[in-house]
């Protein structure tokens, strides 16, 4: 199996961040997601708004393989309220080797 990502993600609220939490898992696209609720978030929307918006919104920090963020990203955009929401990954350079193997052993 291939190398670490970890895949940030923006929900509205806790709701959906638990609904799409327990469809990744339960599709064994990653391995653990952490859910920071209550981040502030400052944004222009819509995008040619001059106008700053202000949200409560949730935070997912989706720990899995880098080969999944297709999948694990199309599913985020099926369930998903927003119509663009954040989606990135960010790779992971060093990871203790236990806790890949872990990692590696819950992904299909």
């Amino acid at each position: 199996m291939g190398e670490m990502s970890l895949i940030y993600v923006v929900c509205e609220n806790t709701e959906q961040a638990k609904n799409i939490a327990k469809n990744l898992l339960q599709k064994k696209l990653c391995a653990c997601v952490n859910i920071i609720d209550k981040m502030q978030s400052m944004f222009f929307w819509p995008a040619d708004s001059e106008e700053i918006q202000e949200a409560d919104e949730t935070i997912l920090l989706i720990k899995t393989i880098k080969e999944n963020f297709s999948d694990i990203n199309q599913e985020v955009l099926e369930m998903h309220s927003y119509e663009v929401p954040c989606v990135f990954s960010i790779d992971i350079d060093d990871v203790d080797g236990n806790f890949l193997s872990w990692l590696t052993a819950q992904i299909k």
